[in-house]
């Protein structure tokens, strides 16, 4: 399989209900639920694509956008942006929709990095 079709392959879609338990005092998604949520499908997204134990270690430039309202569905997706020897980037994309209509935006967007690491925690190549 080549690199662009493990790219593709391991592109991950998430979708939330955003209810009152995961918001602020504003009424819209607490930022720190919205990472993470990022976080952990940034981190599927990179274990689909190497098949390895994979570790966050950073996040690159969280953009919040738009609020994201209590009563709204949000669809998170991660896609593998850049891949090293040892580690890989995954960008992620949070895109709130109404309920009961047809409206749709991209509300917040990231990165987030991650090094393969074998059983004792120490750094591995990303197989190719």
């Amino acid at each position: 399989m080549t690199r662009e079709e493990r790219i593709t392959q391991s592109e991950t879609h998430i979708f939330k209900a955003v209810f009152p338990n995961t918001t602020n005092h504003y009424d819209t998604l607490f930022g720190g639920t919205a990472m993470h949520l990022m976080d952990e499908v940034a981190f599927i997204a990179a274990t689909r694509y190497s098949r390895q134990r994979m570790v966050t270690v950073s996040s690159d430039r969280i953009d919040f956008k738009k609020p994201i309202p209590a009563g709204t569905i949000v669809e998170l997706i991660g896609k593998v942006a850049y891949i090293g020897n040892t580690s890989l980037k995954v960008r992620v994309d949070i895109f709130v929709e109404q309920m009961y209509s047809n409206e749709r935006e991209k509300a917040v967007s990231g990165e987030f990095t991650f090094v393969a690491i074998d059983e004792h925690k120490n750094p591995v190549k990303i197989e190719q």
